[in-house]
């Protein structure tokens, strides 16, 4: 799909266009909110001492609740989660504006700081995983994540511009009463939005009534989604990286600006708006790179581009080189952040993704406080070009790491033969309600095979290795009720049905010898895909167990057969 293609698609998608200008508006409001918070926090006590404390308790939340809020967004109506916690952080920013106007305990300032901080780490994994839910089709996605960073970051440009306006005129009120606004704005628009539950998604067939666990004794309870622990974990890896790498140069700023690039104390403003210029060009770049299908290296190449830069700008001595490195560096993070998004939307099953993003948001966190902490020290006694030098090696090591771990998850088959396969049987009713594009991925790791007429596909008694779906003719089921007796037919299975899972389910050996009728088509997925494919979904387990009830076993019946 082209890039103009995926955007007009986006653009005609009411809901999201919604979210995401409401979402704008009170980034920018967030914003104005922090400049106002720091600068209230210096005037009231003049101990810079003071001033790292609350930066410090402002990042605690976020390690300490980012998972609970992941499990929270998992279990619970997100888009009620993201109107409930901004309702209570628009409340506090009124507390706050009160306590501004009538000169108040800076104790209390500090307190409604961190509660709404407590707030905000709900945030990531709800919009997170709120967002998939609004697009119409999976394709949507990548550019979603690119307009909603985009504008992020075009956020962090005008947020603190329009604060130090405020601030200049003495509006330190104004700006919490303006935050206070934006969170009404954003609730406004949340309420209105529709419910995701009732919002069938374009490329997810309508999904049916789900059907009944199975009687049959000791078949196993249905297996819980899952989350893909291998890719994940390469994204989390890619994630720590940069995260590390943020934390210090957010703080080595100063440094480079006083001491090795020699342009003054005004000169960190000037490299601050660098990692803003650059996040926003980065995001606007990732839109281009989002809609291929595979984005393994969008992904390396984020890292590689952030990793040089950050190299390069441990060798600036000019604060026009400076600035320069530092915006390639950030637009090179941001773009491996658009992309790590995508794929972990697009790999991680609905109902966990919550946890997922909640989980590594933590670690990221952790990564960022400890460069944060780590790298000023280190640069104080190595010096400023030998630590961002080693920095870039190690987000280099940690991101191909991850790479290699996230593999071709969440990419489209290469094989269009294959891949329209996956697409065909994606859509059938016994995949309803998982979204198409996680069961197509998974079943492009099978292979399509032909069978000649007469031939055993399947052997009674064989242990059991795959999963069958025919694409085209005809195979006959039959099965010996005991050792050297006459085969009694089952049924006879046509195209779209299904069999060979139940093996697979319970570990049992073939329950039933599978034969091809007519020259037959299958496409033919391993033990291992399969089993991934069971955890895109809680309701696949239990389908697939429910189709060998007894009373569903009949000569006529077009379900699946037990083998």
């Amino acid at each position: 799909m082209s890039v103009l293609t995926a955007y007009r698609r986006l653009l005609r998608n009411g809901p999201l266009v919604r979210l995401l200008g409401g979402e704008f508006v009170s980034s920018i409001g967030d914003w104005l909110y922090l400049v106002a918070l720091l600068v209230l926090v210096y005037q009231s006590s003049s101990d810079p001492l003071l001033l790292g404390i609350v930066g410090a308790a402002r990042v605690l939340p976020y390690v300490l609740l980012s998972y609970v809020a992941g499990v929270v967004a998992d279990r619970f109506d997100r888009r009620l989660v993201l109107l409930v916690t901004d309702l209570a952080r628009g409340l506090i920013m009124l507390a706050l504006a009160a306590l501004q106007a009538g000169h108040g305990p800076l104790a209390a300032i500090v307190g409604l700081a961190i509660l709404a901080t407590c707030f905000s780490t709900f945030f990531g994994p709800t919009i997170g995983s709120y967002l998939p839910s609004l697009v119409t089709n999976e394709t949507e996605l990548g550019p979603a994540n690119s307009a909603w960073s985009s504008l992020d970051n075009l956020a962090f440009v005008i947020g603190p511009a329009v604060a130090g306006v405020l601030i200049a005129i003495g509006g330190l009120t104004v700006a919490f009463l303006l935050n206070a606004a934006s969170f009404g704005v954003i609730a406004v628009i949340l309420w209105r939005l529709p419910d995701p539950k009732a919002r069938p998604r374009a490329d997810d067939p309508t999904p049916s009534a789900e059907p009944a666990a199975s009687g049959i004794p000791g078949t196993p309870a249905a297996r819980p989604a899952g989350l893909p622990l291998r890719p994940l974990a390469g994204l989390a890896l890619v994630d720590i990286g940069a995260g590390f790498a943020l934390g210090g140069i957010g703080i080595l700023t100063v440094v480079l600006a006083t001491r090795q690039l020699g342009a003054g104390e005004e000169a960190t403003g000037y490299l601050n708006a660098a990692i803003g210029v650059g996040g926003l060009l980065g995001a606007i770049a990732s839109g281009l790179v989002v809609v291929r299908s595979r984005l393994a290296l969008p992904l390396v190449a984020g890292i590689v581009i952030f990793s040089v830069a950050l190299a390069g700008l441990g060798l600036s001595s000019s604060l026009a080189v400076g600035f320069v490195m530092l915006a390639v560096a950030s637009a090179g993070s941001l773009l491996a952040e658009v992309v790590s998004t995508t794929l972990l939307q697009r790999i991680v099953p609905p109902d966990a993704r919550g946890r997922a993003i909640g989980t590594i948001q933590t670690v990221g966190t952790l990564a960022y406080a400890a460069g944060a902490f780590a790298l000023p020290i280190l640069a104080q006694g190595l010096g400023t070009e030998r630590v961002l030098g080693g920095t870039a090696v190690l987000v280099v090591a940690a991101g191909l790491l991850g790479a290699v771990l996230v593999g071709r998850a969440g990419d489209e088959v290469a094989d269009p033969q294959l891949a329209t396969a996956a697409q065909r049987v994606a859509g059938l009713p016994l995949f309803a309600g998982i979204p198409a594009f996680r069961v197509a991925s998974t079943l492009a790791r099978g292979s399509t095979i032909e069978v000649a007429a007469g031939q055993a596909i399947i052997r009674q008694g064989d242990p059991a290795d795959r999963f069958y779906v025919i694409l085209d003719g005809s195979v006959e089921v039959t099965r010996s009720e005991q050792p050297g007796a006459t085969p009694v037919r089952l049924r006879r299975l046509g195209p779209d049905d299904a069999f060979g899972e139940l093996g697979l389910l319970t570990g049992a050996p073939r329950s039933a010898t599978v034969t091809a009728e007519t020259p037959v088509r299958l496409l033919a997925l391993g033990g291992p895909a399969f089993l991934d494919l069971v955890t895109a979904g809680p309701e696949l387990a239990p389908r697939l167990l429910a189709l060998h009830r007894p009373a569903a076993v009949t000569p006529a019946s077009p379900v699946p057969a037990p083998a």
